[in-house]
């Protein structure tokens, strides 16, 4: 049964676009509120349902409404966008994500925990202190290289010749001196980046969950963590094809007339969790290729064809694909990792 009203809120920092829908689904309002006065239009609001698009603040936002009694449903963008009318603006945009969420088919997005977006951020900053760090060893090595040094891509390497080239004769001083400065920004760098690393080495050991997905060889501490951060309630997926296929782990479709065409993987949702699962493909892969062929598990055996039938990039993805699949069994049926799993679950032998 739909609630009483249904409010559409289009957010921003500064400027909130509102749209309230009646019971028939006819608008009732519109208003444009800066933040001060949005705060106090949403603390008198109607107990009703609160539709956002997942985006920045969203999470924040949902959590807020929903602790006064309001049904939360946020929308992904790509969703709203075939009910917008017309031009993009504040207000037509608050109207579609109005309209979506009336929709029965429409999939909602699960609000997040506070605990969840806090060990996030400690991924998203070890991500861009690495993005950082990374910068610097390129642009060190462009450098140094004008002065006739080449030195490797290896991250040690450049760490262990740093503090030698500061005192290096054959440079300039100021080199030398822009040496020393990058050196104290390295060191800092590997400091930030080596406690988010102790915080989610923390967050896995309170995490049953996350603990229990580790057990599924190519799932490090790292992917662990981030799956269960991300994903509030798996159970919110109908099956593990439709979480790949958030994960954008799955081709595109196109398919008319009873022909079904596929194209490249659709590369949706959460490219960090992506590429995490990408890079556990990629040691699920080559610790199969390293097994002998008498000692594989049934996993392995398929991962070993598939390579041999299909090339490396696309065995990588099948096999990412593959864990995202599994992954979301075991938090969905609270199970543990169950290599012979498949055995409960053959089909039934045929009758003659």
């Amino acid at each position: 049964m739909n609630s009483p009203i249904t409010v559409g809120i289009d957010l921003a920092k500064e400027v909130f676009a509102i749209c309230v829908l009646d019971e028939r689904g006819a608008v009732r309002e519109r208003r444009v509120l800066r933040r001060a006065a949005f705060e106090r239009w949403a603390a008198q609001v109607s107990e009703g349902t609160i539709a956002m698009e997942s985006c920045s603040s969203a999470h924040h936002w949902g959590r807020w409404f929903a602790a006064r009694g309001h049904t939360v449903q946020l929308i992904a963008p790509e969703f709203v966008a075939p009910f917008r009318k017309g031009g993009k603006n504040d207000a037509a945009d608050a109207e579609a994500i109005a309209v979506a969420a009336r929709q029965p088919t429409m999939r909602f997005v699960t609000v997040k925990t506070i605990e969840q977006q806090a060990i996030l951020s400690w991924h998203r900053a070890r991500l861009g202190w690495i993005e950082e760090r990374t910068a610097l060893i390129n642009r060190l090595r462009g450098l140094l290289a004008e002065f006739g040094i080449a030195l490797s891509r290896s991250r040690t390497t450049l760490q262990a010749a740093l503090p030698r080239l500061a005192d290096d004769e054959r440079l300039p001083a100021p080199i030398r001196a822009l040496l020393l400065e990058a050196r104290e920004q390295f060191v800092a760098l590997e400091a930030r980046v080596t406690r988010c690393d102790a915080e989610i080495a923390a967050h896995l050991a309170g995490n049953g969950p996350a603990r229990r997905l580790r057990e599924l060889l190519g799932i490090g501490p790292l992917t662990a963590s981030a799956l269960v951060a991300t994903v509030s309630n798996a159970s919110s997926f109908r099956n593990g094809r439709q979480f790949g296929a958030w994960l954008g782990l799955t081709p595109q479709q196109h398919s008319s007339g009873g022909k079904s065409r596929l194209g490249k993987v659709t590369r949706h949702g959460d490219g960090y969790l992506r590429s995490l699962l990408v890079q556990g493909a990629r040691s699920a892969l080559q610790s199969a290729l390293r097994c002998p062929p008498d000692k594989l598990s049934r996993l392995g055996r398929w991962i070993v064809d598939l390579f041999h039938r299909k090339g490396y990039h696309k065995t990588l993805v099948a096999i990412a694909n593959k864990h995202a699949r599994m992954l979301w069994a075991m938090l969905a049926h609270d199970e543990a990792y169950d290599p012979l799993a498949w055995q409960r679950y053959r089909a039934p032998a045929a009758t003659v």
